[in-house]
């Protein structure tokens, strides 16, 4: 077995739903960032790509079932470059980065690379298929955005609550208030902005060609709790939850260089030391990275004492804060530039900005571990530790 190293990360900015990238087609979104954090490595030969791995939650439109191919074709790859799509919904491309960490640790390719797209904006309305033709009734067109559709009737009905009925059901279950929510979102905002102003993210994100749009287009400087408590409840008329204290609807893309030792590609920005996924029950979603965030630090053979950095995908600011007062940890080293209810969540590329920033945060701060975690809708919960090997007392 060998190690499993992250050399280069790069994203497209993410644009806000119906927003500056509502145009462009989500394979085209993927052969962007493809073909930007290849330019990352420019002593990487396309035909030493061993494989492809691709995250896309939605598939039902121009995704084209198998993204990942289509960007490899779109991007001008060799077509001797294989290429896969995951789907594991919000953990999609962090899903991806694992499962190309661990075909380089098997010895099965030298060089992967790992990434993901969503289009939120443009996924398609789908019709269920007929029993037979020409039926005499009407049929209803289902948004295939977000969340459950089409649903089996033999799902009990306390697992396929929306989403945002499943993190109110989680600030019940765990106090956490309307309060602490917006502070958490105002925040977020606000280091966002910072990150943007202070340059951390001109190496990471790259254009999207013929888009005017040079960073995340869903920040808001100035944002204050103050500001957001004046926001309605999105889901229950006395609730907690609203728009925003929750990630919004985005489009975007992000992509990953994983290789090992022998790869050649000149430092690597980090090393992936240890993975972890769980379940749960599906309403409880929210909370499922506490048990993979653990689990991939004890494969690691490390524990929260020695992490300086986490990155922590805010699908909702009350799931965020239930894993931040779960693992007991300094809520400062959390998403230090910005997180997703600020930048935004594009479903499929999350994860892989989420491992690509903290992998940047490390060099940045001289930090040697790392968490990158991300719930998932259904109750699923992935974590990446990484190891900065740049970094004092590191090995």
């Amino acid at each position: 077995m060998t190690a499993a190293y992250l050399y280069a990360a790069a994203r497209t900015p993410f644009g806000r739903f119906n927003g500056a990238l509502a145009g462009v087609r989500p394979d085209d979104l993927a052969a962007t960032a493809l073909a930007g954090v290849l330019d990352a490595v420019p002593s990487l030969d396309r035909d030493r790509i061993g494989d492809v791995v691709w995250g896309n939650a939605n598939g039902a439109g121009e995704d084209n079932r198998n993204v990942g191919r289509m960007a490899v074709l779109l991007a001008g790859l060799p077509v001797t470059v294989p290429a896969t799509t995951v789907n594991r919904l919000c953990g999609s491309s962090l899903d991806a980065a694992m499962i190309a960490s661990r075909t380089v640790e098997s010895g099965d390719a030298d060089v992967v690379v790992a990434g993901g797209v969503e289009s939120m904006t443009r996924a398609p309305w789908v019709l269920p298929k007929p029993s037979r033709a020409f039926p005499a009734g009407n049929v209803e067109a289902v948004s295939t955005t977000l969340g459950w559709r089409l649903v089996n009737e033999r799902m009990p009905a306390e697992w396929t609550v929306s989403l945002g009925e499943c993190n109110e059901q989680l600030a019940d279950a765990l106090g956490i208030s309307r309060e602490r929510q917006d502070a958490f979102a105002a925040r977020s905002h606000a280091l966002a902005d910072a990150a943007w102003t202070e340059g951390f993210y001109a190496d990471l994100v790259v254009p999207v060609p013929g888009i005017d749009l040079d960073r995340d287009e869903g920040i808001r400087p100035g944002t204050t709790a103050e500001k957001l408590a004046g926001l309605k409840p999105a889901f229950r008329p006395d609730g907690t939850i609203s728009a925003g204290n929750a990630s919004p609807l985005n489009d975007g893309a992000a992509a990953l260089v994983i290789g090992s030792d022998r790869a050649d590609l000149g430092e690597p920005l980090a090393r992936i030391a240890g993975r972890g996924a769980t379940a749960l029950e599906p309403q409880r979603f929210g909370f499922a990275p506490v048990a993979a965030a653990e689990m991939a630090l004890d494969r690691a053979g490390i524990t929260w004492d020695d992490v300086g950095a986490v990155e922590l995908n805010e699908a909702f600011a009350v799931q965020s804060l239930a894993c931040v007062d779960a693992w007991k940890i300094d809520p400062d080293i959390v998403n230090t530039k910005g997180g997703a209810i600020a930048i935004g969540h594009p479903l499929g590329a999350s994860g892989a900005r989420v491992l690509g920033t903290l992998a940047h945060v490390l060099r940045e701060r001289d930090e040697r571990w790392g968490v990158a975690a991300i719930c998932i809708g259904v109750g699923q919960g992935l974590a990446v530790v990484l190891e900065n090997p740049h970094a004092r007392g590191a090995s």
